[in-house]
């Protein structure tokens, strides 16, 4: 292990008061989907939905309020923030991360917007490590942000539905470099630019702006909302997922153990995303793990790069993850990329 260490002080976050239930997502489906479905199959039974004050940045501002508050870490220590926060917020074109600069007092700090999908957080720990290790100014960091692309979901729409699952809610971690407790060890992402272009939100963009779109169809856009998050090559995205997906992510797991000096063997605790709960129980297996080393997020759903801090918050909160635990965080996002970061939570002994 190297001497030069990067750990995490404390994390905090931020959920909505508001839910949607799997009744309630059954609903939306107008009967494609039962709720029994939407548990079983799909793997939740409710999921945080944004409020009306729940904007991304806002939602990011509270989880780092949190942070602060749990850790006791003054803002004015913070010298850098990453802002893993969705390019889906209040105003298009301003900078997520030097907004909660300012709300959460950490006028000493620069910052910085980053965006991996779902695999932001894995990203954002890395950059966040190899910055600390070769800046010598920058000692304490935030990754901070928030997620609320649940409102791109067409329900009525059966291509999408691994995505049913969308949430809302946000996220922080702060790191300080020379701390020896749960310090962030090594990381491995793959990208596969084949799928770069299968799925996204169809209008709003420059290929098809908004006052581009036909008359009927800009009408039904203005009315239910641009619910445009959809499969553009449904048979390609499949057949090459299913291909590579889970060789992929095991590859992460494995070189990112190797790059912390260990194996799976080591492996105590999995801090992952949420996805449908056969394909939890399978990843489970295959790791040597069971459902007391790890958190399912049935009452959360999936709040994208958010998920990897309530599977901490869960974790300690069920006396899952506990000093001595090796964590694999771990998560995939569209583009696609696959990710894992090897954390060994609590003190270093």
């Amino acid at each position: 292990m190297s001497q030069e260490y990067v750990g995490i002080v404390g994390y905090g976050i931020y959920i909505p008061e508001t839910f949607m239930t799997a009744k309630q997502v059954s609903e939306a489906t107008k009967g494609k989907w039962s709720e029994d479905a939407v548990i079983q199959k799909l793997g939740f039974k409710k999921k945080p939905v944004p409020g009306a004050n729940d904007g991304t940045q806002e939602m990011g501002v509270k989880a780092g309020l949190d942070a602060l508050k749990r850790t006791g870490v003054d803002p004015k220590e913070i010298d850098l923030i990453l802002c893993i926060g969705e390019e889906w917020k209040e105003y298009p074109l301003t900078t997520s991360g030097i907004y909660i600069q300012e709300k959460i007092g950490a006028v000493n700090a620069w910052s910085i917007d980053i965006q991996q999908r779902c695999n932001t957080t894995v990203a954002a720990l890395k950059i966040a490590k190899d910055m600390m290790i070769a800046d010598p100014s920058i000692n304490t960091a935030m990754i901070v942000g928030g997620y609320r692309n649940g409102d791109f979901i067409d329900y009525t729409d059966p291509a999408v539905s691994f995505m049913y699952n969308l949430a809302a809610g946000g996220g922080a971690l702060i790191l300080k470099k020379g701390y020896k407790k749960n310090v962030v060890l090594g990381t491995h992402i793959m990208t596969d630019g084949s799928l770069a272009r299968d799925a996204g939100v169809e209008y709003g963009g420059i290929i098809k702006p908004l006052e581009s779109l036909p008359k009927d169809v800009l009408e039904d856009v203005l009315k239910r909302g641009n619910k445009s998050l959809r499969v553009f090559d449904d048979e390609h995205m499949k057949s090459r997922l299913n291909e590579v997906s889970m060789p992929n992510w095991f590859q992460c797991v494995d070189k990112a153990l190797e790059k912390s000096g260990m194996t799976r063997k080591n492996l105590s605790f999995l801090n992952v995303l949420h996805f449908k709960y056969s394909m939890y129980q399978y990843m489970l297996k295959e790791l040597g793990l069971n459902e007391t080393q790890s958190v399912y997020l049935d009452e959360y759903g999936h709040v994208g790069q958010i998920d990897q801090f309530i599977s901490m918050y869960e974790g300690e909160k069920q006396g899952k993850l506990k000093d001595g635990s090796v964590m694999a965080v771990i998560a995939a996002g569209i583009g696609y990329v696959w990710g894992a970061t090897i954390i060994q939570w609590g003190p270093v002994k």
